[in-house]
């Protein structure tokens, strides 16, 4: 079966504020700080888990999903909590005309957390992000490496064979079968084969960056992905230094990959 917190949105919720406060918070501090008042937008944001990290901060929070039920769910999970005030969930497209207009040019910080190896067409959604970030803002970018362990997803496969790590890479036709035959249920073979689609390596991702007018301030990769301690009790460890350096292979060693960028004027 899948690992318990893929399906239990409280659970998440409580990971993704935990992360957010421990690790994500510190590291953006760095690098001008979070300050009360800042305006954060993050896309794809579920139930709104990391929103409230930034939010115990004093920072005004609006997050965006295409999911409704997700939406929805947060807003429950917040309906008591006093950080909740000062987040704001809606279920949007930031491509949408009526988007941008309510939204353009308001943040100084944009976040997105394992949301980008879910999105179809890269390239256009980096092009998109900056008409909602004010002059001088910063984003957030936090992703599993394709070639990782669990690159595709498959943790959250419900069957021992089906989350089997490094299956991913497999041609798409051939990892599709495996599925299959592994006795997954066709809607998570549909879910699985989708992140296959979209998963993407730190190569593309600076090569996306270069293509964009993307400037990197920091990037951080990791070997133990932070939110391992809360979800698997394991200390977080950034990438050995020489891994770092290794295109391709880091790929393979790194379970995450912490970017902030800012846009080149």
């Amino acid at each position: 079966m899948a690992l318990y917190f893929h399906g239990n949105a409280p659970v998440k919720f409580q990971h993704q504020y935990r992360v957010t406060r421990d690790y994500i918070i510190p590291y953006l501090e760095k690098y001008d700080g979070i300050k009360p008042g800042m305006q954060v937008l993050e896309i794809g944001c579920g139930e709104g888990g990391v929103l409230k990290a930034f939010a115990g901060y004093g920072c005004e929070c609006t997050g965006m999903d295409l999911s409704e039920s997700k939406i929805e769910h947060g807003k429950e999970l917040l309906a008591e909590d006093e950080d909740g005030k000062r987040i704001h969930l809606f279920s949007a497209d930031i491509y949408d005309q009526s988007t941008m207009d309510a939204f353009s040019g308001k943040f100084d910080l944009i976040i997105l957390k394992d949301t980008i190896e879910h999105i179809p067409d890269q390239d256009r959604v980096m092009k998109q992000l900056p008409i909602y970030l004010k002059k001088g803002g910063k984003m957030f970018f936090a992703f599993p490496p394709w070639r990782m362990p669990f690159g595709g997803h498959q943790q959250t496969a419900t069957t021992k064979l089906g989350q089997a790590p490094w299956m991913h890479l497999f041609p798409r036709s051939i990892y599709q079968s495996y599925l299959r035959k592994a006795g997954e249920p066709e809607p998570t073979v549909v879910s699985l084969m989708e992140i296959y689609d979209t998963g993407i390596s730190i190569n593309r991702f600076e090569k996306i960056l270069r293509e964009t007018n993307y400037k990197i301030i920091n990037r951080r990769l990791y070997l133990i992905n932070p939110i391992y301690r809360f979800k698997f009790n394991l200390t977080p460890r950034p990438q050995f230094g020489i891994l770092a350096a290794i295109p391709v292979l880091r790929d393979f060693v790194s379970t995450t990959a912490y970017y902030l960028l800012s846009v080149e004027e």
